[in-house]
């Protein structure tokens, strides 16, 4: 690592402080619930198969890595993979919190070891934290991606299943380039993303269901964000008009996009509120696994079993401060000038465009799976696969309700 870079940082693990100053400051918010701004619905798309394979609460971890490798199997058959070629999986890993802050070590692990099964060369997972635990600049490094991996699971289950742990804050700010958005994109500028994603021949999505307090959910399009660099996440969370649109973006830059293989999340536990480091923890009877070779309809697919699990979650722990996005837009703009400040401080925290929030009953009403529907053709119709009939027909009822129009 190039030794310009410290570890050392003054406001590193700072954002709850933060976060807790401007919910203070604005607690009278925190009681007025409002509906959210409201989307058309999107134009219809094409059929796609999301594979899911239930496990039960209290299973093993080996039932679970098993329901892994199976959804994975089912949903590709891994035609794209040559012998000795590089795979990236990006997992979620936004803090050292575990799962399902974070995406399942079991899932990851599982995942490892069946890519080198089908001939993989060399498996890396690759990630960097969330602005309130890591922050690259030019010329300094404060906190590690790799130690908050160690907290929560992942750095040991991916090195001890044979991969490869890649933290491009650890290579410093020149291991990233701009690479373009796709046309009628809302950056302002060119996407800082890791050079690696030029080495790599495939990727491998793994994120986790969660509730976002900016995003009011995290799934897999959301995940992009920790592909960026902080110049581009500061224009991300600054110029919050376009905030929904912009991380659904990230994920059409051809060095994302031409790669993208597989999606797949460890399901079997949900945070249902506040996201993304903490909030309720869902654990359903039976959990899912969530497979597609379409990042849109695997979130679709991912968004409704959040909804799903919401609806099971006990009322007061929806409530004010510990789901804010269920608040107002006042409240979500305060936490994402937050996070502005941490990255530019005042004068760009000054600059911060209000953040709307939307009405998140609905999947329709999610403005980042808008956005996707508008890039990737259409609002896909789901064909839920149940093969080997272990997720309950109740649930697959649930999600298909959802999802349909």
């Amino acid at each position: 690592m190039d030794s310009r870079y410290t570890y050392q940082c003054f406001f590193v693990d700072r954002w709850n402080w933060l976060r807790d100053g401007f919910i203070s400051i604005n607690s009278g918010m925190l009681g007025h619930h409002e509906a959210g701004a409201t989307m058309p619905m999107p134009k219809p798309g094409t059929v796609q198969k999301v594979f899911v394979e239930g496990v039960k609460k209290g299973s093993s971890n080996q039932i679970l890595a098993e329901a892994v490798r199976r959804a994975a199997e089912y949903a590709t058959d891994f035609s794209w993979l040559s012998k000795g070629e590089t795979v990236l999986i990006k997992p979620a890993n936004n803090s050292g919190s575990p799962y399902p802050a974070t995406t399942s070590p079991v899932g990851i692990s599982a995942m490892v070891k069946l890519l080198k099964e089908k001939g993989a060369g060399r498996v890396m997972v690759s990630d960097m934290a969330g602005i309130e635990h890591v922050r690259l600049t030019p010329d300094t490094l404060c906190g590690s991606t790799r130690m908050l991996m160690a907290r929560n699971g992942i750095l040991e289950a991916a090195e001890s299943a044979g991969a490869e742990v890649y933290l491009p804050e650890e290579h410093g700010w020149d291991a990233f380039f701009e690479d373009g958005p796709a046309s009628g994109s809302h950056w302002k500028n060119g996407i800082m993303v890791p050079k690696i994603l030029k080495e790599v021949d495939h990727i491998v999505l793994m994120p986790r269901v969660s509730r976002h307090p900016l995003a009011g959910a995290s799934l897999g399009l959301k995940a992009a964000v920790g592909y960026i660099r902080f110049d581009s996440r500061l224009e991300y969370h600054r110029d919050a008009r376009t905030y929904y649109e912009k991380h659904t973006e990230i994920n059409s830059v051809p060095g994302i996009e031409n790669k993208l293989r597989l999606v797949l999340t460890a399901a079997t536990k949900v945070q249902t509120t506040f996201g993304p480091d903490n909030g309720f923890t869902a654990e359903p009877d039976t959990g899912l696994v969530i497979a597609s070779d379409s990042i849109v309809a695997h979130d679709m697919a991912a968004m409704a079993w959040l909804l799903q699990n919401r609806d099971s979650t006990p009322e007061q722990e929806k409530k004010g401060f510990r789901d804010p996005y269920g608040t107002n837009s006042r409240v979500v703009s305060v936490l994402n000038g937050g996070v502005v400040f941490l990255l530019g401080g005042v004068r760009e925290s000054l600059k911060t465009d209000q953040l709307r929030k939307y009405n998140l009953e609905s999947i329709w009403n999610d403005p980042t799976l808008h956005r996707a529907f508008e890039i990737w053709g259409g609002a896909p119709k789901l064909d839920f696969k149940n093969q080997t009939g272990s997720v309950p027909k109740n649930i697959i009822d649930s999600l298909t309700r959802i999802v349909s129009t």
